[in-house]
């Protein structure tokens, strides 16, 4: 049964077996193990995969006529895979067993969330009525971040004799899971050495390709009862085969520890030594998972989410895979936020904006975390200048798509599964992103106060990019305003406008708000820095008074599109065509990829007004309906409550949610406005992964940004909590099937701050501290309250 803290998967399903492998991936922040049966090889139905963070290698590929390289996140070596058969003492060898064997009487797969362990149960029967029990024990070590183990205990039942089981350390594999991606040289791996002892350690090394990553993987196997190992070594992998007796009433069980280095780990030593040297010294698996288990312990009390019901399971299921993805341990390495977790090859590994929906909630419960992911776009500063430059402008442009270095790797050609041809890809347009990174260091200065990150990397961040939005902005004398031409919003599906030659769009709403936005900001940081740090930065950035001026004419005289009384998504998009959306919806039924479909039909949706995800909509989820009033009034455009529930209808009328962010935003920004339809859209970014509504994209990663931005949904959006220097301001909204939820935060050196809400009633508590000042909390817009150290404050909130 699923619990709470379990997530069971019962019998076996071919279909539906990428989809688990996802869902029951194990992590430590730096590096993650797919839940496939240790059976299994790499095939149709099943794909073992293990990555670690920021692990990335560049390969050239032909396609469609063209070459093309991409960087990929690297499959590496396999350290889990285990082959076992029957040899009963009355019969021949058996065959070898697998979850695909007609001999499968029951499966089931069972994460722990709690404990951080995936347990998966099978019993085989042959033809004579000899069933085989077997489970399988998987950790990935959340203390050690280099470690990881799996036990499996074999239960004869009905017959006596030997199980052969072979571990296998398998460096045979290649970057294959995402299936259009396949014309594309997935095998990053080289140079492979392999070894095995008769101490029962293996072990294998190799190299990527062109990054030259160096890679060393050992695996120790132990068993029960102790058995001499035989050994048997390929140029790729490294074998131990045991012969483990077994009757009624007496088990075996085999313990497989890895321990996984990179020559990117720091301080640098030999990985192949280390690893052994490691996995040689690793604990019991009994003291491995209880180890395991206490280290889980401890960040479920930092950073867990308590909400009742079917959300809450889910909810605890989601930030289960974001800690897994950025952990303590993320602190201490130079990565950044893939968009598809380290669960899967989609994207490619790639970091995106969808650090804007994880960083939030990582800043309130683990700010260091939060520092070391700003720190990966701070390093990739120069990188961003050098794009700059090359597109003839001033500051930091950087990439839609991120990966090692901080180059743009965004693909230059996409396929289209539905009509099977390679595109143009134009989404490197997207430079919204620089302005996701400025809010994300805004954001995170004013939830810390960490003055020296704000004052130090947090301003070359922020100025940077105000100098980019500087120059990427021409005047516009007719209209007497600023205008950002030939990018891409986050809608995406629309690059260019219909029969023109060349990609991009112009006045993008939202990059237009938010590049205003970030020369305010900017301009203000400017002011607030300390006199020597302000002459350091402006003269090492140019920033006299003529530049310094411009941004704060930009910031108020930016150009903004209207139509029919609701904000344009961008200059002409009230001129397009309006799509038949009810016969599009009879016709194909699931319509996110519209697209795809459109293309394939010979048409193009940049014909109409028809748009992938929220994009004018992301400035409701970035901004309080306040602030926002106050932005647009800054650039002297009126926008009040009627005018934003008008264009919050007129794009929920237009939106086919093509990506799992777009039910998020729209759950939101509704769920903000008291809008009807607002659990609707929650919902659904609840069950983004856990249902697969993507329809097929789960099996090829989780979808991070949408996990993590639910947990925010909840603390900011429905709790209604900001932190900044006035202190916690919250504002709740009543949503019926959230109506309890229970958190702890951080917020400027205090830790262990809970918020609890329950139906009219908002309680905020502050632990005992010698060091810290009261905590200024106001609550639904009413005076505020100084809570204490050691205090519990209980505010009521009234129905509105």
């Amino acid at each position: 049964m699923n619990t709470s803290w379990t997530w069971s998967f019962r019998g076996y399903d071919p279909k539906g077996e990428r989809v688990l492998e996802t869902l029951c991936t194990l992590g430590n922040g730096r590096f993650a193990t797919r839940g496939a049966a240790p059976e299994v090889a790499a095939d149709e139905v099943h794909y073992p995969a293990t990555y670690a963070a920021g692990c990335y290698d560049r390969l050239s590929s032909q396609v469609d006529g063209r070459r093309v390289e991409n960087e990929d996140l690297v499959n590496l070596p396999d350290w889990s895979r285990l082959r076992y058969r029957c040899v009963p003492d009355d019969s021949p060898v058996g065959p070898w067993l697998t979850p695909d064997d007609p001999s499968l009487r029951h499966s089931k797969a069972a994460l722990d969330l709690r404990g951080g362990t995936l347990t998966r149960r099978m019993l085989f029967q042959d033809g004579h009525g000899r069933r085989l029990g077997v489970t399988h024990t998987r950790l990935v070590h959340m203390g050690d971040p280099h470690l990881a183990a799996q036990r499996t205990t074999f239960r004869a039942y009905g017959w006596s004799g030997v199980v052969e089981a072979e571990t296998v350390l398998d460096g045979d594999v290649a970057n294959a899971g995402v299936e259009r991606y396949r014309d594309l040289d997935g095998r990053h791996l080289t140079g492979h050495r392999t070894g095995a002892g008769a101490d029962g350690v293996a072990w294998l090394s190799c190299r990527t390709r062109t990054s030259r990553t160096g890679i060393g993987i050992a695996v120790r196997t132990s068993s029960r009862p102790v058995l001499a190992l035989g050994s048997a070594c390929t140029e790729t992998t490294a074998t131990h085969t045991l012969m483990l007796p077994v009757s009624r009433g007496r088990s075996a069980t085999v313990v497989k520890s890895a321990a996984l280095y990179t020559s990117l780990d720091r301080p640098w030593q030999d990985p192949l030594a280390r690893a052994v040297e490691h996995a040689s010294r690793a604990e019991t698996f009994e003291v491995l998972l209880a180890s395991h288990r206490a280290a889980w312990e401890r960040l479920w009390r930092q950073g867990g989410l308590d909400v009742p019901g079917e959300a809450g399971r889910i909810l605890r299921l989601h930030l289960f895979h974001v800690l897994q993805t950025v952990s303590p341990h993320t602190a201490e390495l130079d990565v950044g936020v893939p968009a598809r977790g380290l669960h899967g090859e989609a994207y490619r590994g790639h970091v995106f904006w969808d650090e804007l929906f994880v960083l939030p909630y990582v800043t309130l419960h683990f700010p260091e975390v939060a520092r070391a992911l700003l720190m990966y776009r701070h390093r990739r500063l120069p990188a961003a200048r050098a794009a700059a430059r090359r597109s003839g402008f001033q500051g930091a442009m950087f990439p839609w798509q991120s990966g090692s270095s901080g180059t743009e790797e965004t693909q230059t050609l996409h396929l289209n599964p539905r009509s099977g041809r390679w595109l143009p890809d134009h989404s490197h347009l997207q430079r919204h992103v620089g302005s996701a990174i400025a809010w994300n260091v805004w954001h995170y200065g004013q939830t810390t106060g960490d003055t020296g990150f704000i004052e130090g990397p947090g301003a070359e961040l922020l100025l940077d990019i105000a100098r980019y939005w500087s120059a990427a902005t021409t005047f516009d004398a007719d209209r007497g305003r600023y205008r950002i031409r030939g990018v891409l919003g986050p809608d995406e599906y629309h690059d260019a406008y219909p029969r023109a030659v060349e990609p991009g769009i112009d006045d993008n709403a939202y990059t237009n708000v938010t590049a205003a936005w970030t020369l305010a900001r900017a301009h203000e940081l400017v002011e607030r820095l300390p006199m020597s740090r302000r002459k350091e930065l402006v003269e090492q950035l140019g920033l006299d008074q003529e530049t310094l001026g411009r941004w704060e004419d930009i910031s108020r005289r930016m150009y903004v599109p209207f139509h029919g009384g609701v904000i344009s998504q961008f200059e002409g998009y009230g001129d397009l065509a309006e799509l038949d959306w009810k016969a599009y919806r009879a016709r194909y039924s699931d319509i996110r990829r519209l697209d795809r479909i459109l293309e394939a039909e010979g048409d193009t949706v940049n014909r109409y007004q028809a748009s992938k995800q929220a994009d004018t909509l992301m400035l409701g989820y970035l901004f309080r309906p306040a602030d926002l009033h106050a932005l647009f009034a800054r650039l002297g455009y009126h926008l009040d409550d009627d005018v934003w529930r008008a264009t919050v209808a007129y794009y929920l009328n237009r939106t086919c949610h093509g990506s799992t962010l777009s039910s998020l935003v729209h759950g939101w920004v509704l769920a903000r406005q008291k809008g009807p339809d607002a659990w609707r859209f929650c919902e659904e970014a609840l069950f983004s992964d856990v249902a697969d509504i993507q329809g097929g994209t789960t099996g090829e990663g989780i979808h991070l940004g949408a996990m993590a931005g639910t947990l925010d949904l909840v603390e900011r959006g429905i709790v209604g909590l900001e932190a900044g220097p006035e202190g916690l301001v919250i504002d709740p909204v009543a949503l019926r099937q959230v109506p309890r939820s229970s958190f702890v935060i951080c917020y400027r050196g205090h830790r262990g701050i809970r918020v609890q809400l329950l139906p009219g009633r908002l309680g905020v508590q502050v632990p005992t501290s010698a060091l810290m000042p009261p905590l200024r909390v106001r609550v639904a817009g009413e005076r505020p309250v100084m809570v204490g150290a050691g205090e519990e404050q209980w505010f009521r909130l009234s129905a509105r």
